[in-house]
């Protein structure tokens, strides 16, 4: 098998695999439909780009147009992941009309190539294609998605780490955080997309052999990218729930506070450490922490503070995230089974359950946090 068949084989590979999970994601019924058909249409889109390392010379030269239409594809990949990650990190995110801005690059180009290209002649779009790493159209191309990358991947992370801050000032249940998987998946395209783009260096360089294994490489590690997001994608469900993009962090709700209370300090500390008392006493007697889905908005509900207060009480008067603040409860109570012998029968598992932990891997980081200590070695050591 010579280098063309090969890489022919490894691409028709990751576009079958991708068209295998567009069509599943398509079609599965579910409620989050629209997190779905975006990572649909980033699967189509990503397939179509792939395609070109095995379309025949002979249909691209009958359909010049539609080659240069593909290329212009892949201007459409990274904001689509990018509205992707907001669909999965926000349940209440929709598309809008402004969302359509992410377009431009797409529509600029295919302006630019309908009056450069689509309207020539077949001979001197055979030139065009024939010396297209050479033409300023082509190059031009390459610059705007090399800037597009550099963008998109700042635009994601900084909405992964708004995500994050969100996430741990209202929510506890560690197996619902999809923030790791989505981290670990932005970072993995992100680096292959980086890459492309020093692959990309290389067409205009002389070193023909370096630009061919340069793209065997390429797809080799696409595949394995592509076989590795599939299999996260269908084992984890959990994955595509969301959170309240409006919920606000208790550092931007502060200022709004102070402003109210100004020249009323000592009354306010008083109600702030009568809240904490009444918060800290609710913890205690009640347990509400053994819920592994609990959020601060049921917690509001249940003390009958309001969210607002008790995410300024919890993440800034008693410096801790409220993700943080739950879990100390949950291993401070699993620590309390632990020793008690006449729990000695229950399994790490089942106590981690007990607590209100749904994740063995999150309750070991958890307890280790707070103890330096496994479980284990925790139970063996009392």
């Amino acid at each position: 098998m010579d280098i063309d068949s090969f890489l022919s084989f490894m691409s028709g590979m990751s576009v079958f695999i991708s068209l295998l999970l567009m069509f599943f994601l398509v079609t599965v019924n579910t409620e989050n439909k629209l997190s779905n058909r975006l990572l649909a249409f980033y699967l189509l889109f990503f397939a179509i780009d792939n395609l070109g390392i095995f379309i025949s010379e002979d249909f691209i030269k009958q359909h010049f147009n539609l080659e240069f239409f593909r290329w212009t594809i892949c201007s459409l990949i990274i904001p689509i992941f990018y509205l992707y990650i907001l669909s999965v990190c926000f349940a209440d995110f929709r598309l809008k009309t402004k969302h359509l801005l992410h377009a431009i690059p797409f529509l600029v180009t295919n302006a630019v190539f309908i009056f450069r290209l689509h309207f020539l002649n077949n001979e001197e779009k055979i030139h065009f294609y024939d010396h297209r790493s050479q033409l300023p159209e082509l190059y031009g191309f390459q610059i705007m998605l090399g800037f597009q990358i550099i963008g998109y991947s700042i635009a994601v992370f900084l909405v992964l780490k708004k995500y994050r801050e969100i996430y741990q000032e209202n929510y506890t249940n560690p197996k619902t955080s999809i923030f790791k998987w989505l981290f670990q998946i932005a970072t993995v395209l992100f680096i292959l997309y980086y890459l492309s783009i020093a692959k990309n260096v290389l067409r205009y360089t002389d070193i023909e052999v370096l630009w061919v294994w340069a793209n065997v490489v390429m797809q080799i590690l696409v595949l394995i990218v592509t076989c590795w997001f599939v299999l996260n994608a269908l084992n984890h469900p959990e994955l595509f729930r969301g959170i309240d993009s409006k919920l606000q962090l208790a550092r931007d709700i502060v200022p709004k506070e102070n402003e109210k209370i100004s020249g009323i300090k000592e009354n306010q500390n008083e109600v702030i450490t009568g809240q904490i008392s009444t918060l800290k006493h609710y913890m205690a007697e009640k347990e509400p922490f053994l819920n592994p889905s609990l959020t601060i908005q049921e917690l509001s509900n249940q003390i009958e503070i309001p969210v607002r207060d008790l995410s300024v009480l919890i993440n800034h008067h008693m410096d801790q995230h409220f993700f943080d603040f739950v879990n100390e409860y949950r291993i401070q109570k699993a620590m309390s089974i632990l020793k008690n012998p006449l729990k000695s029968d229950l399994t790490v598992l089942e106590i981690l359950y007990e607590v209100g932990f749904n994740s063995k891997s999150s309750f070991n980081t958890s307890f280790k946090k707070y103890t330096n200590l496994t479980p284990t070695a925790y139970r063996n050591a009392s």
